[in-house]
């Protein structure tokens, strides 16, 4: 009789150990849930002997396993392939467990949830110290999943705090709930909830107040992911440790309007999916191709120059026309037109990111000065740094309205109210008044900056810098043409940095120069790689937004770790009508209107076409501030999302901050694994990525 194949699931998350052992035929036959314990000494030091030492934490995982296998009756010996999964799969996880896959949490739930109920189409998982909803996207023939931040509320953690003040089991909760309870708790914040229980459980009976609590936990975990489900009507598989409380699962029907099913191991579903992926693939062990997408080697000479351009722009203590602050959109043609010197806040504040000390000093200054987490943290740097005094400063009033405040308040706090100016600026092109108007704006704004200065716009000038601005934009063009119709040439972590769309370049030659010298190493780039890639051999992504300035782990992890290469990056756009020297405010006016991020449905529409050229197979967001910037909030998310929807364009939005290291939204490194296994499986077959050349998926 031939032996039995085993297979192993192994999910280690950051409250519970979980693990499955599964057979040939798909039956599960050994499984362990249990809490994670610390190691029990004190002082950890390091013997050099992994296989042998429980004394560090992955020591005593290492142990946890073995000890596992043991009581299946099993050795490592008898598993014929290993995947595991889980929020604590570290770097050295490898050294202690073998195994042959690892894979992201949400791939590992879906494959459980799909084992027991194939026909699944959504799947909500909350865990100790997370929440996730997963629903399968019928356009794209592909899962698409959303997870929580980094918050107790909607997540077991809560769920154990309130039984600690309770004195009740957690396991007794659902059982002693009073369903009909009228009791209200707070739903945004953990912290706030355990304040309303201390304040009722004295006063009230104790079936409410743990109902109040339950129906609580049930519309923070919706608030949380729940948007991901909205209008869809069917079965929604709810599984994960909190799943074993039915009064959660209660009131998660009650709001969802939805039958809610609860598996049978609804606990271990993460253990028992990686357990399936384990006997899905294990043929698949010996066949990936491992290779990286490489890139021409040659280093980039448009890169030092627009460093070094950076350098005097910014720093340089060399004399120079009167300083104007200006932000990111106010044209810079009349401000080089005019021969004043610039400094472009935003940019400037991105610079500090670099050095983790500015920065933190610059928050805390900002806090001390009574700016809250909520102030985008570009503004929040600005306001706790020492920013050389300038002679003028110009800001727009779109799209950032907190910015325009930001701007103004910084005025008056560098004594130079009367020496400011905004402008006014349309969010539409489509008000056929629009136009008139900017262009009045620059006029007055050029006219105030003229009285104050004691300069004088020369209209030759003028015309040179909208010429000069004309010619870079077409070489910019060409660059990106270059980029949508090749194999990937460059790094995305390499082109989101430049942002061209925002340089102080535009209208001087020192631009023209940095893009011709960047269109040639492309044109090298181009040929390099035509020779070792086709088009469609990787994966094609879009960056939206901008990247978190202080360190590129986030891109570095999509295309080295994940091989998805970034093929373009939306601040690298350069798609306006070329400028009319004859007729410069209203051409300028007209350019301000169509750079794309003014208006969110020219935005929107300028992606989708993009994706269209470019062969994109999918688009990253990156939410700056965690929804609160203008730029990439939920209403332009939910848009973009749709539009993408409907030309089969999946969109993965990253909730993050561009300049505040202290905040780790946690799940950043999980949302992108599954994206790219979800891609990985709709390109190649497999979660995993490519196969060699005559090996089966």
């Amino acid at each position: 009789m031939a032996k039995q194949k085993h297979y192993l699931g192994i999910d280690i998350g950051s409250t519970t150990f979980k693990a499955v052992i599964m057979t040939e035929d798909g039956k599960v036959e050994h499984v362990t849930y249990q809490r994670t314990k610390p190691v029990e000494s004190g002082r950890v030091t390091c013997s050099s002997k992994c296989s042998e030492c429980g004394n560090c934490n992955l020591g005593a995982l290492k142990k946890t396993v073995m000890s596992f296998l043991a009581d299946a009756g099993m050795t490592p010996e008898d598993i014929r392939c290993t995947v595991v999964t889980g929020s604590q799969i570290v770097e050295g996880t490898k050294r202690f467990i073998h195994y042959d896959f690892q894979v992201s949490e949400v791939s590992a739930h879906v494959a459980g949830a799909l084992h027991y109920y194939p026909h699944v189409r959504a799947i909500l998982d909350v865990g100790g110290q997370d929440s996730k909803a997963m629903i399968y996207n019928e356009k794209m023939e592909m899962w698409t999943s959303k997870m929580s931040g980094i918050c107790a509320a909607g997540t077991g953690a809560f769920l154990d705090s309130v039984a600690l003040k309770l004195g009740v089991p957690v396991e007794e909760m659902a059982e002693k709930a009073n369903y009909d309870t009228d009791l209200e708790f707070s739903s945004v914040c953990a912290v706030l909830s355990a304040t309303s229980i201390n304040k009722f459980k004295n006063r009230m009976p104790l079936g409410q107040v743990i109902g109040g609590a339950c129906r609580a936990q049930a519309r923070t975990i919706i608030s949380g992911v729940g948007q991901l489900l909205f209008n869809y009507k069917g079965d929604i598989i709810f599984q994960g440790g909190v799943a074993s409380n039915r009064a959660v699962a209660y009131y998660l029907k009650e709001i969802t309007g939805n039958n809610i099913i609860i598996p049978e191991f609804h606990q271990v579903m993460g253990a028992l999916g990686a357990a399936c992926i384990a006997r899905k693939y294990t043929a698949l062990k010996d066949s990936l191709n491992m290779e990286k997408i490489q890139y021409e080697p040659t280093p980039m000479r448009s890169v030092s120059m627009r460093a070094n351009n950076t350098r005097r722009e910014f720093f340089s203590k060399t004399k120079g026309g009167p300083m104007v602050w200006r932000n990111l959109f106010f044209p810079t043609e009349l401000l080089n037109a005019l021969g004043v010197k610039m400094l472009t806040l935003e940019t400037y504040a991105a610079l500090f990111a670099r050095n983790y000390k500015r920065t933190k000093k610059a928050l805390d200054i900002a806090a001390y000065k009574g700016f809250a987490g909520e102030t985008c943290s570009f503004l929040r740097v600005l306001e706790g740094t020492d920013l050389p005094k300038p002679a003028f400063g110009v800001s727009t009033s779109q799209p950032c309205q907190q910015g325009e405040r930001i701007f103004q308040d910084l005025a008056r706090q560098y004594n130079f109210s009367d020496r400011f100016y905004s402008l006014h600026t349309p969010i539409s092109a489509d008000d056929p008044n629009s136009v008139d108007q900017i262009a009045e704006g620059l006029q007055e704004a050029v006219y105030l900056m003229e009285k104050a200065l004691g300069m004088k716009l020369d209209p030759a000038r003028l015309a040179e810098a909208c010429e000069l601005s004309n010619e870079a934009a077409v070489i910019s063009k060409r660059c990106n043409e270059l980029r949508w119709t090749s194999p990937p040439l460059i790094r995305g972590a390499e082109g989101v940095y430049s942002a061209i769309l925002f340089s102080q370049l535009w209208g001087r030659r020192e631009l023209i120069d940095i893009q011709n010298q960047f269109y040639e190493e492309l044109c090298r780039k181009k040929e390099w790689a035509e020779k070792r890639y086709k088009i469609d051999d990787t994966h094609r992504l879009l960056w939206l937004h901008l990247p978190p300035f202080y360190d590129t782990k986030v891109l570095d992890y999509i295309e080295k770790t994940c091989n998805a290469p970034i093929v373009f990056e939306e601040v690298n756009f350069v798609d306006w009508e070329m400028l009319d020297p004859s007729d410069p405010f209203r051409s300028l006016a007209r350019k301000l209107l169509t750079v794309g991020y003014l208006d969110p449905k020219l935005r929107v529409r300028y992606i989708v076409q993009t994706a269209a050229k470019a062969k994109l197979n999918g688009c990253i967001l990156y939410n700056h501030g965690f929804g609160r910037c203008s730029l990439s909030d939920s209403c332009f998310a939910k848009h973009l999302r749709e539009e993408l929807d409907n030309v089969g364009l999946p969109l993965l939005t990253l909730d993050g901050d561009c300049m505040d290291p202290t905040t780790d939204p946690c799940s950043t490194l999980t949302k992108i694994s599954s994206f790219v296994e979800s891609l990985n499986a709709k390109k190649y077959g497999n979660m995993f990525g490519r196969i060699k050349e005559g090996a089966r998926s």
